[in-house]
């Protein structure tokens, strides 16, 4: 079920320094292999290793760090569960696309862990606070439907084209002017974290430099 062991944490950041270095790359599609898109931290790799110290999340192998260090689009295909850091791992991306048979849970409260990548800020800034708290504090799932009428994916597709779906976006993407969407991509993710005049003087100095 893909759960993050370290290893694959760090195959994962490794993976995208280099992604980030290949200049013929203009998108990246992340999704799962088998049913499940990512079960969340390996819980059985945490035990033995000691806790969550042996996953070093927030230095080397930080897969947020190395992911919004990408500057180009990230099209996340999720294909079956994504649980608590798997859910953390899709919010990473830049368009979500769910198969019918995705499903998403915060199981964080259940395990009595509190998250690190970013879900407690994100989810309520997409969903709106009164889902997010629901989905935070009792860990039930978020059905593809409910995903798609809440706006937390683009949209729900049929299983057996979910990656061909993610692949006409990255098509299309690539059909595009790509240092317009790198840029337009910088503008975004900041403009999230900005009031609105905030974001339209950003916006308005940066269409003065992509002029010049």
């Amino acid at each position: 079920r893909n759960a993050l062991s370290p290893q694959l944490l760090t195959q994962l950041c490794e993976a995208f320094r280099r992604l980030q270095d290949d200049r013929d790359v203009h998108a990246v599609v992340l999704t799962g292999a088998g049913k499940a898109f990512c079960a969340g931290l390996d819980l059985k790799a945490m035990a033995e290793g000691g806790g969550l110290g042996a996953y070093a999340i927030h230095g080397e192998h930080d897969i947020m760090a190395a992911m919004d260090a990408f500057d180009r689009p990230i099209i996340i295909g999720v294909n079956g569960v994504a649980a608590t850091g798997g859910f953390e791992l899709a919010l990473m991306g830049d368009i979500l696309l769910a198969s019918e048979e995705a499903r998403f849970a915060d199981t964080h409260c259940r395990v009595g862990l509190a998250p690190g990548w970013g879900l407690s800020q994100k989810l309520a800034r997409i969903i709106g606070p009164s889902r997010a708290r629901e989905a935070h504090f009792t860990g039930n799932f978020i059905s593809a439907a409910q995903a798609e009428a809440w706006g937390l994916v683009s949209r729900a597709v049929p299983s057996d084209t979910l990656r061909d779906e993610c692949s006409r976006i990255a098509r299309d993407i690539v059909d595009c002017v790509p240092e317009t969407v790198k840029v337009y991509k910088t503008m975004v993710n900041k403009g999230l974290s900005m009031d609105l005049a905030a974001g339209l003087t950003m916006e308005r100095n940066v269409m003065t430099y992509v002029n010049r």
